[in-house]
């Protein structure tokens, strides 16, 4: 295995394990003299705790809030006894303007993938702007809620700025 190769694999593991996650790895086909080549399948996870912000190479930094939570409203979907919210900043260092549809958000709460909530009544209504670029120099600011289990749990939010990103920026606390 090739050194740049071996230190993003450590670097992923270390990444995931940070989190408390289980590391995957795929491997490729045999590379040149038969030792087997290791293809990353997925991008390099930065590990990042609440309340911190994170700088991918494309120029859009995140900053994402520590978890808030509330119970939400009746009207609520998916119907949930909990949820958390987080307030993510989004800031366009690049040159070019970032299209917010772009943006990848998913979660997970005590190891299991948790189901964004959308309750308009209290002001969770998801990416309403996903359509809207965000000019070089400006920033925009995102509110999304997450059903979780009543008891506080480890809680893992990953965002990736666009789908050809490298890196997902994986914030990690209690929720």
């Amino acid at each position: 295995m090739r050194t740049p190769a071996r230190v993003a694999l450590v670097a992923a593991l270390l990444s995931l394990t940070a989190c408390g996650g289980q590391a995957q790895v795929n491997s490729g086909a045999p590379a040149v003299g038969g030792s087997p080549a290791v293809q990353a399948a997925s991008p390099v996870q930065q590990t990042v705790d609440f309340g911190a912000q994170y700088h991918f190479a494309d120029g859009v930094t995140v900053l994402v809030s520590a978890p808030k939570s509330f119970r939400p409203s009746t009207s609520a979907y998916p119907r949930s006894a909990r949820a958390v919210a987080f307030e993510i900043a989004i800031h366009n260092d690049g040159d070019q303007p970032y299209r917010l549809s772009a943006l990848s958000v998913s979660a997970t709460a005590a190891g299991t993938a948790a189901k964004q909530v959308v309750d308009s009544t209290q002001g969770y209504s998801g990416i309403v702007d996903a359509g809207k670029d965000v000019p070089p120099g400006r920033d925009v600011q995102v509110t999304l809620a997450f059903a979780v289990p009543e008891p506080p749990s480890a809680m893992r939010l990953s965002l990736r700025p666009n789908a050809t990103s490298s890196v997902v920026a994986v914030y990690c606390g209690s929720a």
